[in-house]
């Protein structure tokens, strides 16, 4: 699932886990969990969480690799914030082979930049300040073109309105994914 911070993912994800009986993965809670924790990986990207910036490529596929090694992402999962750039598709592409393995389909979910601003601002979470927020979506635009081609170009690209109720979201996605398989 592809879309800047409060786009709704986390939230779509769940549904669709429950749904589809597969995982919802979510790196970002895996990493706010480890900072919390006080473990190895959580001292190592908590100053990069709270300045809005992204955990560097090889955390990110090493903590990626090791979910999805896990029992029950063998019947398929649904990844929420990884990959974020191009070069983190490609890497997933490449643990996906490693186990035969492909992406069905690749998930934007597009909710204007005030619309996220707002959302962000209800979330009440440590990462959420307004500064962090703004930051966070300036590292998705950035990287957004990029993931985005990337995605569009091997046929996996599916696009839903995410700027509309909770269940018209869960809706188009479920549609798009249709598509996909």
């Amino acid at each position: 699932m592809i879309g800047p911070p409060g786009s709704g993912k986390g939230t779509q994800a769940q549904i669709l886990a429950s749904a589809l009986g597969v995982p919802a993965i979510s790196t970002g809670e895996m990493l706010r969990e480890a900072v919390a924790a006080g473990s190895e990986l959580g001292r190592r990207v908590q100053g990069i969480l709270t300045s809005g910036a992204l955990v560097d490529d090889a955390t990110m596929a090493a903590v990626v690799r090791e979910r999805l090694a896990q029992p029950d992402a063998a019947r398929g999962f649904l990844l929420d914030g990884y990959p974020r750039t191009q070069e983190q598709a490609a890497t997933l592409k490449e643990i996906l082979a490693g186990s035969g393995e492909d992406l069905d389909a690749a998930l934007l979910i597009e909710v204007p930049e005030g619309e996220v601003i707002q959302r962000m601002a209800g979330r009440g979470r440590a990462d959420d300040d307004e500064a962090v927020a703004l930051a966070r979506i300036d590292v998705f635009r950035e990287a957004k073109p990029e993931l985005v081609g990337y995605y569009r170009r091997q046929g996996l690209l599916r696009e839903v309105d995410g700027d509309q109720p909770i269940e018209q979201v869960t809706s188009d996605i479920l549609a798009a994914l249709g598509d996909a398989r």
